[in-house]
């Protein structure tokens, strides 16, 4: 897609949000989106057939950002230089610390999971579902690596460490969210992500 053709749609995405936190997303119409942002309804069909592709374009956002920030190449390409340990804990401690950081950063995701948005469907859930199992797999193929190079534990589940990071990604963000306090402060995502680790790194 062309750049300006991917600005619009971005925003778009952006636009539809917002609307879909504060009027919820039965109560949110295309119509609303375009007034918003000044746009012809032919101009949101070019990028989406209806609201929920919509929805769906933010969760890919979300898939894609995690994606890159654990890079599968770019681990290899690290590791294959032959880091010492602390070099290598920082750069580990970064990429999960990123990866958690761009979940938190997306207060809708958590909002989706716990259907706290009137107007959500089985539909749509069963895309929320997907893309928790999509986010995990993409976690679970970081740790097997790191567990096959002797860096974590050799009997650290991936499939469970993962879960259990993206679990307590989305309870933190609900948990200090009800309290109104800022869940996307980076030092929280970068303490948990922490003590995760330290259960995991093989200190053998």
């Amino acid at each position: 897609m062309p750049p300006k053709g991917e600005k619009r749609r971005q925003q778009i995405i952006e636009t539809a949000k917002n609307m879909f936190i504060t009027k919820g997303f039965q109560s949110t119409h295309i119509g609303q989106v375009c007034d918003e942002l000044d746009i012809a309804r032919g101009t949101v069909y070019q990028y989406f057939n209806n609201k929920k592709e919509i929805l769906y374009g933010i969760l890919d956002n979300v898939v894609e950002a995690v994606e890159e920030a654990l890079d599968p190449d770019d681990l290899k390409e690290f590791l294959n230089m032959r880091p010492d340990h602390n070099t290598m804990i920082r750069f580990i401690d970064d990429r999960i610390s990123s990866c958690l950081g761009i979940i938190s950063d997306e207060p809708i995701i958590i909002r989706l999971i716990f259907r706290d948005i009137p107007g959500i469907d089985e539909d749509v859930s069963e895309k929320v579902a997907e893309f928790l199992d999509k986010i995990i797999t993409i976690i679970s193929q970081e740790i097997e690596v790191l567990c096959k190079s002797n860096i974590f534990k050799e009997n650290v589940e991936p499939e469970i460490a993962a879960a259990m990071l993206v679990g307590g990604v989305i309870m933190m963000v609900f948990h200090y969210s009800n309290k109104n306090k800022n869940y996307r402060d980076k030092n929280i995502t970068n303490a948990m992500s922490m003590l995760y680790l330290l259960g995991v790194y093989n200190n053998g």
